[in-house]
């Protein structure tokens, strides 16, 4: 401490310059933060799910139905203790500006087999009683304005025409991955709507054991494999992780994007440094000829490399935080419970300090081995 006013004289010196390299390491962890947290966000998303929880869909695509009738056959396979339904409906609200989730589901049962998406017991009552009810996530009364008892009504886009709806009740996610801007409505109202095509997007079913899982889609599959519409069943997490695949390698673009955003920083606060140390090799020629030692010196400089990089890791990596948080970011739904993770923190406080070591360690060294007298001769 007894260097600090020595410290503070050096970053005070070129105030503009300290402020903008301090401007650009927090820049630099700030993307970094975001890019990093797509990729872990994404990663939660594709491991969520209960491993008693299997998903079948059409062999051919997830946007071929299956038939309405398979729910019977389903639930008769040894090991499946609830069958459920779901059909994505793809209906826009408004202008259509604002995407979120929109499909028709079998509401008792889905609503059985998930139990991480809590209503309160009167809300739930009400939805299960209303054919034309609605079940919408928490983030959307705040999206739209909308309140429990409104009725709303969404553009179809997959089913054509103007479909109204009650919202009924308010689910919030117990498990961060799960979507809190999703809106569900009953599969009776949608398939009634329709003609009654007796089609369903895909099925989800309990079974008893995460240990009966191969077997169980194996029997499935096998029942229904020489049928118009075969089935392909596996666990929620493999279901789930197909659409973060659909991204393709999100995890490599994030992370090469972040790397070379956190290097170009590097190379701006290096030259920062070495035009600093440059500046003052007669006061660093001075400092030696009084009884400063080349050790002593090497630690001054990598101090003020290191004030400047943890002061911008922790203005970057905290307006992450803070920013995300605040404003309960989700990308629209296509990111779910977005967060800068701890992990994050101890990876951006990791470049952080490499930031550090690579900016100071070059201007540290010069100043360290400076000769005092070929320095006070060269400068004037």
């Amino acid at each position: 401490m007894k260097f600090w006013t020595l410290l503070r004289a050096n970053l005070g010196r070129h105030r503009r310059r300290t402020f903008l390299t301090i401007a650009s390491v927090a820049l630099a962890l700030f993307l970094f933060a975001s890019l990093r947290t797509v990729v872990t966000t994404l990663g939660a998303a594709s491991r969520f799910g209960s491993a008693r929880r299997l998903v079948a869909t059409n062999a051919t695509g997830i946007v071929f139905p299956l038939p309405i009738a398979y729910a019977n056959r389903l639930a008769a396979i040894p090991g499946v203790e609830r069958v459920s339904w779901a059909n994505w409906f793809g209906g826009q609200y408004g202008d259509g500006k604002r995407f979120f989730a929109n499909f028709a589901v079998d509401a008792r049962s889905y609503l059985d087999i998930y139990p991480e998406m809590q209503v309160p017991a009167d809300q739930k009552a009400a939805f299960l009683a209303d054919r034309s009810g609605a079940l919408i996530g928490n983030r959307l009364l705040d999206v739209f304005g909308w309140r429990v008892g409104q009725n709303v009504t969404l553009r179809g886009t997959i089913f054509p025409g103007d479909w109204t709806f009650t919202i009924r009740g308010v689910y919030t996610p117990a498990d961060k991955a799960i979507n809190d801007d999703a809106m569900m409505f009953h599969f009776a109202y949608l398939d009634e709507k329709t003609g009654r095509q007796g089609l369903a997007g895909w099925y989800i079913m309990e079974i008893d054991s995460a240990e009966h899982a191969p077997a169980i889609a194996k029997t499935v599959d096998d029942m229904f494999r020489n049928s118009t519409a075969p089935t392909k069943t596996g666990t929620e997490q493999a279901f789930n992780a197909s659409f973060a695949t659909m991204w393709g390698n999100v995890s490599l673009l994030m992370n090469t994007i972040g790397m070379a955003v956190v290097f170009a920083i590097l190379l701006v606060t290096a030259n920062a440094m070495m035009m600093s140390a440059r500046e003052r090799t007669r006061e660093l020629a001075v400092l030696k000829t009084i009884g400063f030692t080349d050790r002593r010196l090497f630690g001054l400089v990598m101090a003020e490399a290191g004030i400047i990089t943890v002061t911008g890791a922790v203005l970057g990596l905290g307006a992450a935080k803070l920013l995300y948080r605040a404003t309960n970011f989700n990308a629209g739904g296509f990111l779910p419970g977005f967060d800068v993770t701890p992990a994050t923190f101890l990876l951006g406080g990791a470049v952080a300090l490499a930031l550090m070591l690579a900016s100071g360690i070059v201007p540290a060294a010069r100043a360290a081995r400076l000769p005092v007298v070929a320095a006070l001769r060269n400068v004037e």
